[in-house]
Parts: C-alpha cells; structure tokens; sequence
C-alpha cells in the first residue's frame, strides 16, 4: 500500500469516528412490518400459554367416537319413533291410503323387524326379541317397536370403535352388494326408518293428525 493510499485510509478512519451518532429514523414500512412481526410473536405466546389451560381432562374424553355416535343417534330415533306410533289412535292402526300400501299398525312393526334383523348382522350376544307380524293390538305393536330398538341399544354398546369397521355378516337382509362394515349397516337401517318414519307422517296429516315433531305449544 502506498503512502497515498495510506492517507486516504487514515483520514476516512478519523471522519468516521468523528461523525455524530445520529440514528436514521425507520421508513413506515419497516415500522408496519416490526409491528406485525411483534404481534405474531405476541400471538404465538398466548397460545403457549393459555392452550393447556383449555385442554382439560373432560375436552379429551369428549373426542369423537364412531360407536358413542352412532348409539346417540339411535336413542333419539327410538324416542322420535315412540312417540309417532303413539300418535295413532288405536281405532286407526289399520288405515292406509291405498289398497296395495301397508296400514300404519304394519308400518311401525316393518320398522321393529328391520331394526333386529340388521342388528342381528353385529354378532352381538344380546338376546334378540322375536316380532310378530301379524300383532293387530296397539299394545304388542308399540312392545314389538320398543323391544326393537332396546335391542339395538344393547348391540351398539357391545362394540368399539374397532368393530364397528369390522365387516358385518352377511344375510339374505343384506341390502349392499359385497361387505360392509358394522356401522354402515347402523347407518342404513336408521336411514331405512327415517324413511317410514316420512310415510307415517303422512298418515297421521291424512287423519287430521299433526305429527308429534311438528307439535308447537
């Protein structure tokens, strides 16, 4: 390095120490941009903190099950369907729209031996209730459909999350093509009920009846 070279170093060095130590003021920018950089930390804070007091004990057991589903959605159709075939005066169990349909006494115990020939397909050990279809009194046809879905309350607490998705049995009852699993035959025979379920309601209007569902104080 040359003695000019030299010079110019030094004298660079001595303006730069002598310079005052003036801060340069951020752009609006770059202010907007710590601003949300803070806040995002600030975010991730709380939530470090405060999520193990919201994940309690109970919240974890209330983690969704197939079979806890399943049995939730049962009871309540049993409750819907009691009270449908209660609606009907017992002087009208026999009427029906038309000739070829079943009457409405018929419908309810159609429902009752769909109910324990589907739930039989679950290998459950509960005792399944034997349906007599040519009951004509109120009470044995309300027994018939109370027993049915009794049954079928007794099968779903027998099973898992696990066996749920173990294949059901195959019968001459079975609607599918090929196997299915122990909750899609659940799932089918609620669904084969909700459809009955439609044409009862249709009776009781043709009777002048409401529907207990459709009911307002």
């Amino acid at each position: 390095m040359g003695r000019a070279q030299v010079d110019r170093f030094l004298l660079r060095t001595r303006l730069r120490e002598n310079r005052p130590n003036v801060r340069r003021k951020p752009s609006p920018a770059r202010l907007q941009c710590r601003r949300m950089k803070h806040a995002r930390l600030f975010s991730r804070l709380v939530l470090v903190l405060v999520m193990p007091l919201l994940v309690t004990p109970d919240l974890a057991a209330q983690a969704a099950s197939i079979q806890m589903n399943l049995l939730a959605d049962w009871t309540s159709q049993k409750d819907t369907l009691m009270k449908i075939a209660t609606a009907m005066p017992e002087d009208r169990l026999g009427y029906k729209p038309t000739p070829p349909q079943r009457n409405y006494g018929e419908q309810i115990l159609h429902i009752a031996e769909a109910n324990v020939n589907q739930m039989k397909r679950l290998a459950a050990k509960a005792t399944a209730p034997v349906v007599d279809m040519k009951a004509t009194s109120r009470a044995v046809i309300l027994k018939a459909l109370e027993d049915s879905f009794d049954y079928g309350t007794a099968v779903i607490k027998e099973q898992t999350d696990q066996t749920m998705l173990q294949a059901a049995a195959e019968t001459r009852f079975d609607p599918f093509r090929g196997q299915s699993t122990r909750a899609r035959v659940v799932s089918f025979v609620m669904g084969h009920t909700w459809d009955i379920y439609g044409q009862m309601v249709v009776y009781l209007r043709l009777n002048g009846i409401t529907p207990p569902a459709s009911q307002r104080p």
